[in-house]
């Protein structure tokens, strides 16, 4: 089962260190998405359905809203990683040029090998997080903005941006999309209608799934999919949440509090009532 060690959330996105030989479902996030090997055995995960190995010389990069899963292989010993989300607008807010850090190509390519410095830098976080004293906000911002600058310095399309605002068949600004995804947002609560949803962008059906894909690069279920596993994260965070996981199980649309779980478990790795255990709240979020 996998275990988490410890998982920081605040304005700057998510971090979590995972000791991990669990299976995560396929999955997007709306967030660059960078993960680590920390300690154990090599492993590899999937991006876009490519097999990609976890190394200590080695990093994942996922874009924004890229389709990515782990399969725990039966030869794979238990791993530890540290696993990035982070916000595109928080990097931005530091740095303006990283504002297209949103792009579906904004890293070029899903595996890396990384210098002896990034590595260095991954262990520093790594032990901070680990501190039986929560790491004081400041610094953890410092030394995940520097992490993160390195590694789009070293392997994103940044310096590029005038490339990246070009179409290119994903992000295409379609207003029926747009009406479509106001839709699921307002119906979060309820299971995806599909019909619904694609009457409310005045599309049909075959349609609506040409476009949304075309639009977002994943399918409707998927999209929605992240955005209840992101709103879930944000909640459990707080101390109040919406009062209980059954409730917040039901304000998300679940059946039931037990799907809910087996939900989170497969998005994040952990339990919700892990998560709410674990986690260390920087700033609203």
């Amino acid at each position: 089962m996998t275990t988490a060690l410890r998982i920081a959330q605040g304005r700057f996105g998510r971090l979590a260190l995972l000791d991990m030989d669990t299976p995560l479902a396929p999955h997007a996030h709306s967030q660059c998405h960078v993960i680590f090997k920390v300690s154990g055995a090599d492993s590899a995960f999937y991006v876009s359905e490519e097999r990609l190995p976890v190394t200590d010389r080695t990093a994942i990069l996922v874009n924004a809203w890229e389709p990515h899963y782990f399969f725990s292989e039966p030869d794979f010993p238990r791993t530890v990683y540290l696993v990035l989300y982070i916000e595109p607008g928080w990097m931005s807010s530091l740095h303006s040029p990283l504002h297209v850090a949103s792009h579906p190509r904004f890293f070029p390519h899903p595996c890396v090998e990384i210098s002896s410095r990034i590595r260095s830098m991954v262990d520093n976080l790594t032990g901070g997080l680990l501190s039986l004293i929560p790491m004081p906000q400041e610094r953890l911002e410092s030394d995940l903005f520097d992490l993160m600058v390195a590694v789009c310095e070293d392997f994103s399309a940044w310096r590029h941006h005038s490339q990246l605002i070009l179409p290119d068949g994903r992000h295409l600004q379609d207003a029926r999309i747009h009406k479509a995804i106001a839709y699921i947002h307002q119906n979060i609560g309820k299971p995806l209608d599909i019909a619904q949803a694609a009457a409310s962008a005045h599309l049909s059906r075959a349609q609506f799934f040409l476009r949304f894909r075309r639009c977002t690069g994943m399918t409707p279920n998927v999209f929605i999919n992240m955005l209840r596993a992101e709103i879930a994260c944000k909640q459990l965070a707080q101390a109040d949440g919406y009062g209980s996981v059954g409730r917040l199980a039901q304000a998300l649309g679940f059946s039931d509090q037990g799907h809910f779980t087996r939900f989170i478990r497969g998005h994040t790795g952990v339990t919700p009532s892990e998560y709410s255990r674990v986690v260390q709240v920087y700033d609203a979020v």
